[in-house]
C-alpha cells in the first residue's frame, strides 16, 4: 500500500475556486469520460443538486463532475458552471441537440465567515474547472475549504478553522481515494490516537472541551442551532462499479466521518458523501469500501492539520496540539 495524490486516481481532475477576503469558495472533481456515480446522503440539513438521479432506478449512471461548494444554498450556482465549462467541450449526456453535463453538487453554510453577500456562483464554479488539473491536490483554506469551520455547538465565536482535506492510496493497480471539504459542526478527532484535533473551544479560547461533553450537560435544551454546518466529500476510486456498488461504497466511506467527527450526522449538519468510480480494472467492493472509509478518515484530518487561522477562528497549528 502506497500513498498517493487524490488526483493520480485515473480520470480525476481537481480544480479550486475562492474569494480569500469573502471566505467562500468551490472545489470541483472532474470526470472528463464519466465516472458511475453514487451518493449518501446522512445529515439532517442537506444542501444538494442532482441527487436523485444516482438512484440505481433512474436512468443516468455516468456523472462527469462534483461540484463541492460554500455559500449554503446559494452555492449549488456554482454547479452551473461546471455545465457550461463542459458543454463547451462536447462533454455531457448526448441529447442529440447537445451534450448535457451531468453534475452533482453539495453545499456547506459558511455565510458568517467573510462576508455573506459574496456567494459561489457560476462565475466561480466555472474558474474552479478551469483551474483543475490532474498533477497536485492541495489542501487547507482553499476551494470548498476556505470558509469552512468546526465546533460550533456553543456560537460561531468558539468555533475553529475548518478546511479541505485529500487522501488517496494505491495497491497495486487499485486506487481509492477521498476529498472532503471539513464544516462540522461537532469536534475533529484523530482515529489513531482517540485525541481532539479541532472543535469547541473554552471562553478563551485556549483549550478544547469537547463537543459531546457539553452537548450531554444541555440534553434537555432542544437548543435550536442554524443549520450552518455539514462537511461534505467525494470518494474515488479506479475501480468497476454499477450504480447500485457506488451508492453502498459511499454508504460505506461514511464510516470514515463516524470515527473523526463527534458527533457525525447530526440534524444540523447535511453531511454528504459522492462516489466517482472511473471503471479502469476489477475490485471487491468490500475491500473498496473499507479502504474509501480509511481515506475519508485521513481526508479528514488532513483538512484540519493543513487549515491556517483566519477570519477569526483559530487553527490546529495555532493550538500547539502536536
Amino acid at each position: 500500500m502506497k500513498e498517493i495524490e487524490f488526483t493520480d486516481i485515473d480520470g480525476i481532475k481537481v480544480g479550486h475556486a475562492q474569494n480569500l477576503e469573502a471566505g467562500t469558495g468551490c472545489t470541483v472533481i472532474i470526470s472528463e469520460e464519466g465516472a458511475t456515480g453514487g451518493v449518501d446522503v446522512r445529515g439532517g440539513s442537506p444542501g444538494t443538486r442532482e441527487t436523485d438521479l444516482l438512484d440505481p432506478q433512474n436512468l443516468v449512471d455516468k456523472i462527469h463532475a462534483v461540484m463541492l461548494s460554500g455559500g449554503s444554498a446559494f452555492g449549488l450556482d456554482a454547479a452551473s458552471g461546471a455545465m457550461k465549462y463542459l458543454e463547451e467541450r462536447d462533454i455531457g449526456f448526448d441529447v442529440q441537440v447537445t451534450k448535457v453535463p451531468i453534475v452533482c453538487s453539495a453545499v456547506l453554510f459558511d455565510l458568517v465567515v467573510g462576508d455573506y453577500k459574496v456567494r459561489p456562483n457560476l462565475e466561480m464554479g466555472y474558474e474552479a474547472c478551469v483551474n483543475a488539473t490532474n498533477r497536485e491536490c492541495p489542501n487547507g483554506n482553499i476551494g470548498a475549504g476556505t470558509g469552512a469551520t468546526v465546533g460550533k455547538f456553543l456560537g460561531i465565536e468558539r468555533a475553529m478553522k475548518g478546511g479541505l482535506g485529500s487522501y488517496a492510496i494505491q495497491i497495486g493497480d487499485l486506487k481509492v481515494g477521498a476529498i472532503v471539504a471539513v464544516n462540522a459542526l461537532g469536534d475533529i478527532i484523530d482515529p489513531e490516537t482517540g485525541k481532539i484535533l479541532a472543535g469547541l473551544l473554552d471562553e478563551d479560547k485556549k483549550k478544547l472541551i469537547g463537543t459531546e461533553n457539553v452537548m450531554t450537560k444541555k440534553y434537555s435544551e432542544k437548543k435550536n442551532i442554524f443549520s450552518g454546518n455539514t462537511t461534505i466529500g467525494v470518494v474515488a476510486t479506479n475501480g468497476i462499479f454499477s450504480k447500485a456498488e457506488a451508492n453502498k461504497l459511499a454508504s460505506m466511506s461514511h464510516n470514515g466521518y463516524a470515527r473523526t467527527m463527534r458527533p457525525a450526522h447530526s440534524i444540523f449538519d447535511g453531511d454528504t458523501i459522492f462516489t466517482m468510480a472511473t471503471g479502469k480494472i476489477e475490485a471487491d467492493i468490500n475491500v473498496v469500501g473499507f479502504l474509501a472509509a480509511r481515506a475519508m478518515e485521513r481526508a479528514v484530518v488532513n483538512a484540519i492539520k493543513s487549515a491556517e487561522s483566519a477570519y477569526g477562528f483559530k487553527a490546529y497549528r495555532e493550538l500547539n496540539m502536536d
